[in-house]
């Protein structure tokens, strides 16, 4: 399957209709902010967050959001008492969240993190609009089910992490024949020059603490260990259709290059901008055309010097476990995305080391099974054993 860009129209609506499922999370308040700066360009129609109710409830006053929908069906409680008097519907629960992204919306931002992403990303690709995509989890587990629900339902579908969304605005899909390359760019997170030994013993407050962006704790985990970069290969290869061999990882410490596309005539054509969530979904909010972000401009003359170096396969492994499960094929993608929040997980609760973060995956890829998954059941119930696996092996390194 490829992202496909349609005919542009010849204006931009003057009002959208959309949802954002994670709007508590970093690239949900970020689409927010974006809102709140033109809100009558837009017509919220629900927002979703796990389990922040204060936050939920204070931006769906904000945004004068129809539907307010919290996952844990726990909170449901105290997010109708934080929505009494604002006349915004209150729902709570897994199914909730898949009821919301079946409502009319002409755009979707689906940025839940994880696997608890796809059943309502499916469920909003199968009504047919703009689903802006910010789970890459979405891919890594179930990417030809992804894909074939976005063929089959004439979706579009906008990729929203930096790195995707800066791959999308230089690609020609016209002319696929003249792609050589994707080239992914990767910050190299807080621990790139850091020696093994060192890596060892790093603190999950170390860990989060990411150089150039401001992210979720699990993403942050991922960028340090470079995993987030193996999942990005894995959503590359099914957004573009190309080859894992055709896409290659280059750490860029300065986070200024987004991503590159090398053609057969030897360009390279690049994306550029500061490290701002707020510019690619901008790109994706206005799309086909482009509106204002408050993004800080590029100054290249204050930087002065953009580096490149190949990334180190030895003290980032999580690069070859992408690469070695988008080779084995079957379920192995989707056991390498369920053991990696497993193990992320156990570590920022402090019961395994940093390093052991892709021991543990590459444990549990010794056991993924050899069929692909074709039904979101069948992603399930991989998705579920390699969670048994993880937490097994994570209790065999600490002790429990």
């Amino acid at each position: 399957m490829v992202v496909v860009q349609a005919p542009l129209p010849k204006r931009p609506p003057d009002v959208r209709s959309i949802s954002i499922f994670g709007a508590t999370g970093s690239v949900g308040a970020n689409t927010v902010d974006l809102i709140r700066r033109d809100p009558k360009r837009y017509e919220v129609v629900a927002l979703t967050a796990r389990s922040n109710v204060a936050a939920l409830a204070r931006m769906a006053r904000e945004v004068g959001a129809q539907l307010a929908v919290v996952a844990d069906p726990g909170a449901y409680a105290a997010l109708k008492e934080a929505l009494a008097g604002s006349g915004i519907e209150a729902a709570a629960g897994p199914d909730a969240l898949v009821e919301a992204a079946a409502r009319p919306a002409d755009w979707m931002m689906a940025a839940i993190v994880g696997a608890a992403g796809l059943r309502p990303t499916l469920e909003a690709i199968r009504q047919g609009g703009i689903v802006a995509l910010a789970n890459k989890e979405c891919l890594v587990c179930a990417g030809d089910l992804v894909m074939g629900e976005v063929a089959r339902n004439n979706t579009q579908l906008l990729p929203v992490d930096s790195e995707h969304s800066a791959v999308f605005q230089v690609l020609d899909t016209r002319r696929r024949d003249a792609i050589e390359k994707i080239i992914l760019t990767a910050s190299g997170g807080p621990f790139r020059t850091m020696d093994l030994e060192s890596m060892s013993r790093v603190t999950p407050a170390e860990a989060v603490a990411h150089p150039n962006w401001r992210m979720g704790a699990k993403i942050s985990v991922d960028s340090a260990t470079m995993m987030n970069k193996g999942l990005e290969l894995i959503e590359a290869r099914h957004l573009f259709d190309l080859p894992s061999e055709r896409i290659e990882v280059l750490v860029h410490p300065q986070s200024v290059v987004h991503s590159l596309v090398s053609y057969i005539d030897g360009s390279v054509l690049a994306q550029l901008g500061t490290p701002d969530m707020r510019t690619p979904i901008a790109y994706a909010l206005g799309w086909p055309h482009r509106i204002a972000a408050p993004s800080a401009r590029l100054d290249l003359a204050r930087i002065g010097n953009l580096t490149f170096e190949p990334p180190d396969f030895a003290r980032f492994p999580s690069l070859a476990l992408a690469r070695d499960a988008l080779r084995q094929g079957g379920g192995a993608t989707t056991v390498l995305n369920a053991a990696n929040e497993v193990a992320v997980a156990a570590f920022l609760d402090e019961r395994i080391r940093f390093t052991d973060i892709c021991r543990v995956v590459e444990t549990c890829l010794e056991h993924a099974p050899t069929r692909s998954p074709s039904t979101l059941a069948e992603v399930d119930d991989i998705d579920q054993s390699a969670r048994e696996l993880a937490w097994a092996a994570i209790g065999r390194r600490s002790g429990h």
